[in-house]
This record gives C-alpha cells, structure tokens and sequence, in this order.
C-alpha cells in the first residue's frame, strides 16, 4: 500500500506540473514576462511564417494552454501532448545553433511528461482491476 501511495503521490506531483507549467509559459507568450519568446524561433522556421514570430509566439501560447487544460481533464491525453510538444520544442532549439541548454532542459521535461504519461496509463488499469 505505502508503495502505490508513492506512485499516486508521483503521480499528482506531476500533474500539476504539467498543468501549472504549460498554462503558465502559454500566457508569458503574451506578455514576456519571463523572456522575450520570439528569440527562441528557428530561423528557417521564422522566414516560412505568413505572419510575424510575435504572433506565431502567440499562437504557440493557446496551444500550451490548452495542452494544460488537457493535462488537467485527461491526464492521459494531455500527457503525451506535453511530451510529444516539449520534444518538438527541444528540436527547434537545436536547429537554432544556438540555446543548447534550454533544449537539453525541455528534452528533460518531455521525457518527465513520458513517464506522466506511463504513470497514468498505469494508475487507469489499476482502477480497473
């Protein structure tokens, strides 16, 4: 018993991560609060945008938040969004040359989202049984 408590604890842990997290840096991109978000847009990637990467920075910022909310009502869906998402984050980022560090840290957190993922697909088939 005390070691289901720990993975439910986990579990929750990450949830909220995964919830605060994305919804949080959704709605910097609309203020920049934390960074300037624009910098972080692949060159490349910027030049094939119809629109500014101000705007693109935006756009990004609803899809996080909406991950987030996701996370929050279907853990097991949202998780692999987050997942699937921070890895694509963390491949710009290589391909800018540049940020290397925040890329590895994003690469972490998709991996960290991975196993909220496991974690969840886990705890539904416990309740199952």
């Amino acid at each position: 018993m005390e070691t289901e408590q720990k993975i439910q604890n986990i579990h929750t842990l990450l949830k909220v991560v995964f919830v605060f997290v994305p919804i949080a840096a959704g709605f910097d991109k609309f203020t920049n609060l934390l960074t300037d978000w624009t910098m972080y847009v692949n060159g490349i990637l910027a030049g094939m945008l119809p629109f500014s990467t101000a705007v693109f920075m935006k756009i990004v910022g609803v899809i996080e938040i909406i991950a987030g909310i996701i996370v929050l009502f279907k853990p097991k869906i949202g998780a692999l969004i987050v997942s699937l998402w921070l890895f694509l984050i963390a491949i710009n980022l290589m391909f800018t040359g540049k940020y290397f560090d925040v890329a590895v840290r994003d690469m972490v957190m998709a991996v960290s989202a991975y196993t909220f993922w496991q974690l969840t697909i886990y705890l539904d088939k416990k309740k199952e049984q």
